[in-house]
């Protein structure tokens, strides 16, 4: 059984004293007067100032006091708003879809769906399943960029032929990716799952080139396989049966961690009626008028209603939500993702209705809050972000209501910052 285990939460900090410094000389920004939730669990600061040079946090303040060596040039007054940490998306999708239609270039695609993203407070996404566009943007970002940074794992390898799946892999990771993904699922019963040697294959590749391995799948037995054959991520809940405690105690000795992408859910059937979601202005007001005008039209809309294969999925979401507490009860990793990209499922607002979902599922804000930031950079072994101390990136939400009385006021978000500057 795979022993290895996702760094530990608070880890993060200790391991940004490998961080690359700012550059010595480069103008501080403070950030003054705002409360602070910093991702870590400690309650938020009143009245804080972050001092931020060259993209990352150089000191936090809430005495007023300047630090040692920094010579502010710019302040920027939040006060009576709250920071908290950029979100980190485990599972979502990058493509280039959702970009502005005047934009035909595929590379400015993939970077015009990052600003969506970004906009919505999402600053980092770990995109599980993608194309060549995706990893080019990712190889000519710079850590500056005020748009969500950019994992890629290529594209998923669903072959059933363990050699071809082999091959496609190894692919894979010739090109760079950051992480390999596969499916095991047969789609409520309508297809054929991947074959166990098939998924070996993908499982030994992965090995061979120092990789993780995500995982889709959607039965609680075939999680605990995966778990016991050494997967990396359990990308999406368990939505067959409620887990029991063998699968809660192989994620505990396993460190895995758990990826609800309850949206994911939601986009497979909530169509078959205009949603209500149509009407957020915290929705419309960067809303895709092309997609929504897609899902919208009445044929669509008809067909999911008539799919029993979205009924079918209706159903897993109230075990999956079951699901998400009871490992989050059990205190092990969930760590947020939304599956968010593909038609249908609108980057950067579901990354919000993940977070309102899982708070109606029974976690507590902070919970929640930690599985959009802290916990879910730390399933990714992202040393450098997910909190805000010194040395990390200076990536953060402004928002004007507080998020940790009441999930719903992220919908407050004012502004967005990543490495210390604004978005749109």
């Amino acid at each position: 059984m795979n022993t290895k285990r996702v760094l530990p939460l608070l880890t993060a900090l200790a391991l940004c004293t490998a961080c690359s410094s700012p550059r010595a000389g480069a103008p501080t920004t403070a950030f003054t007067g705002a409360t602070v939730w910093d991702g870590t669990g400690s309650p938020a600061q009143a009245n804080t100032t972050l001092f931020v040079r060259d993209g990352r946090i150089v000191g936090m303040s809430s005495d007023g006091s300047v630090p040692e060596g920094v010579e502010v040039v710019e302040t920027i007054d939040l006060s009576g708003r709250h920071i908290v940490p950029g979100l980190v998306n485990a599972h979502g999708h990058v493509s280039g879809l959702w970009a502005e239609e005047s934009i035909v270039d595929d590379v400015e695609r993939v970077r015009g769906d990052l600003e969506l993203f970004a906009t919505y407070g999402v600053t980092t996404v770990n995109s599980l399943g993608d194309n060549e566009a995706v990893l080019e943007a990712r190889d000519a970002a710079t850590p500056h960029d005020p748009r969500a940074r950019l994992f890629a794992a290529g594209p998923v390898v669903t072959a059933s032929n363990p050699e071809q799946a082999r091959a496609d892999a190894q692919t894979n990771a010739d090109a760079g990716v950051d992480w390999l993904k596969l499916r095991v699922d047969d789609n409520l019963g309508t297809g054929t799952k991947m074959p166990w040697e098939a998924v070996q294959a993908v499982l030994d590749v992965a090995a061979e080139n120092d990789l993780r391995l995500a995982t889709h799948l959607f039965y609680l037995d075939d999680g605990k396989r995966l778990l016991d054959m050494g997967t990396s991520m359990v990308a999406h809940s368990v939505r067959d049966v409620d887990v029991d405690e063998e699968f809660l105690r192989m994620l505990r000795e396993t460190g895995v961690c758990y990826v609800p992408t309850l949206t994911r859910e939601v986009s497979t059937f909530v169509y078959g009626e205009r949603p209500d979601f149509f009407d957020d202005p915290f929705f419309t007001k960067h809303a895709n008028a092309a997609e929504v005008a897609r899902v919208s039209e009445p044929a669509f809309m008809q067909r999911m209603a008539a799919s029993p294969t979205a009924a079918g999925y209706r159903d897993g979401l109230d075990v999956a939500l079951r699901n998400v507490k009871a490992v989050s009860d059990a205190g092990l990793q969930v760590a947020m993702g939304t599956d968010s990209g593909p038609g249908g499922r609108f980057p950067g607002y579901f990354e919000h209705m993940e977070l309102w979902m899982m708070g109606h599922a029974g976690m507590t804000p902070e919970q929640v809050l930690m599985s959009a930031t802290s916990v879910a950079a730390s399933c990714l072994e992202l040393g450098d972000r997910g909190v805000l101390a010194p040395g990390m990136w200076a990536d953060f939400m402004v928002l004007t209501e507080d998020p940790l009385e009441d999930l719903e006021n992220t919908r407050s978000l004012e502004q967005v910052y990543v490495a210390g500057q604004p978005v749109r």
